[in-house]
């Protein structure tokens, strides 16, 4: 099995998202918060995941631009939730980093001061335990 089967595989797995129910409608782009910063958008975040494109989703700046808001979720006829499987690509860059996380002090010079708080919030909720 190649890299990146295993890695779409993984990202399937850990979401728990069928990415192939998508019907490209783009209403999860669309009602995305964050969808002018995003080089690849949230529907087509799910077709990458489903033709196993995985290399360009890890080094996308969509994959960190992403609010965790999960209005795409919301959104979503097809019950796809896009917002799961960025999330999902998120947890398996950083189990592939090990143990290259970012410290306390090199987090202020990574913050724009345009940044949503809302983006704060999420990723606080989300990664604080």
């Amino acid at each position: 099995m190649n890299r990146e089967k295993k890695q779409a595989e993984l990202i399937t797995e850990i979401s728990g998202v069928n990415p192939l129910k998508c019907m490209k409608c783009g209403k999860c782009s669309a009602s995305c918060p964050s969808f002018e910063e995003m080089d690849i958008k949230p529907h087509q975040f799910v077709s990458y995941v489903a033709n196993e494109n995985i290399e360009a989703l890890v080094n996308s700046k969509s994959l960190w631009k992403c609010l965790s808001c999960f209005a795409c979720v919301e959104r979503c006829p097809r019950d796809v939730k896009p917002g799961k499987l960025i999330d999902a690509a998120r947890q398996l860059v950083i189990r592939q980093r090990g143990q290259e996380y970012l410290s306390p002090d090199e987090i202020p010079a990574l913050l724009d001061p345009e940044l949503p708080q809302q983006l704060l919030v999420s990723a606080f909720r989300r990664y604080r335990r």
